[in-house]
């Protein structure tokens, strides 16, 4: 009998400290009329003085250990993915195994950057298929707000910082719950409209983000519409079946446009993006994580889960979330 990989707990943390779209106007030029109407962003949390992504990573975690009633003890298989790592190395996977006590499992990170979340699920439910564990923990962790250029608006507007986290669960019982499908995909020769000016072998420095912002928004439309394609007919289930949109959390025109891909109502998608910006690998776990605690999803919602980030790498997974009743 195949194995089937559940998800089965979530959670979130966002840093205290709120940064309106009128804060920014005191250190750069723009405006929040200027930044909602392109992108739909009202505002976004950043990281405070020597707050770590591992720390966000942590509380995130912790939230979905409560949330999926198990400890750290019960986890085999920690990933996290990341565009921020606290340290060049060790993983930030491993600073969170160490915060958590979770001795017994095995960490890495995953970098996909926004892409990483449906990256990194990917790859721990492959694990779980091999018979590597019984219980991942699968966690998008980001203080992006380190990686921007505070006097370019066109991207300094655009990030913020947070974490997400999910619980996966093997299991043998026959049922249609969990991960139903999932593909991935990348481009290496569009690198450069979406990239980082830095690194450890180019520059040794950080760098900042830089960004060809319509040519990523024609490539997101394009490349998100045929990979939802692709999952739903791997899982052969038509796009009106979904019950839940929970895409990632870049620009308000994006989701839109999904949304209408899908034919989905404006109520059965999952908008975050006005409260958190873009988080990149956060962004996917983060809007799930809330959509599941206020209520929204419930447990055998069908979820459509899409994200786009720079390499280009994208993806998408088809989800039913929670556990069957026994």
């Amino acid at each position: 009998m195949a194995s089937r990989i559940l998800m089965t707990g979530v959670g979130a943390y966002l840093p205290e400290n709120i940064v309106t779209n009128d804060d920014l106007t005191k250190w750069v030029d723009t405006s929040d009329e200027w930044i909602k109407q392109r992108t739909g962003i009202e505002q976004r949390h950043m990281v405070a003085e020597g707050e770590l992504t591992s720390d966000l990573a942590y509380h995130a975690a912790m939230q979905a250990l409560d949330n999926a009633k198990l400890s750290s003890a019960d986890i085999d298989i920690i990933v996290v993915a990341t565009t921020t790592p606290d340290d060049t190395f060790p993983s930030t996977a491993t600073k969170v195994q160490k915060k958590l006590g979770a001795s017994s499992a095995f960490a890495f990170d995953v970098q996909a950057v926004c892409a990483g979340f449906v990256y990194a699920l990917t790859v721990a439910e492959s694990l779980l298929i091999a018979q590597k564990g019984s219980r991942a923990l699968v966690i998008g962790a980001e203080s992006f707000t380190k990686l921007l250029d505070w006097e370019d608006r066109t991207t300094c507007v655009l990030f913020g910082d947070g974490a997400g986290a999910v619980i996966l669960e093997k299991t043998e019982a026959p049922h249609e719950y969990g991960i139903l499908a999932s593909a991935l995909h990348s481009d290496g020769t569009l690198r450069d409209i979406l990239y980082v000016d830095g690194g450890p072998s180019a520059t040794g420095d950080v760098g900042h983000v830089r960004m060809e912002g319509q040519d990523v928004f024609r490539h997101a439309v394009e490349k998100l519409s045929s990979v939802m394609d692709e999952v739903l007919v791997q899982a052969d289930i038509p796009a009106g079946d979904v019950d839940w949109l929970v895409p990632h959390q870049a620009n308000i025109r994006i989701i839109n446009g999904m949304q209408r891909k899908l034919g989905l109502p404006a109520d059965r998608v999952v908008r975050t993006v006005h409260k958190h910006a873009n988080t990149s690998a956060a962004s996917i776990p983060l809007a799930l994580s809330e959509a599941v605690h206020d209520g929204r999803i419930k447990a055998g919602d069908l979820l459509a889960l899409e994200a786009i980030g720079g390499g280009m790498a994208w993806g998408a997974s088809l989800v039913r979330y929670g556990k069957p009743q026994s």
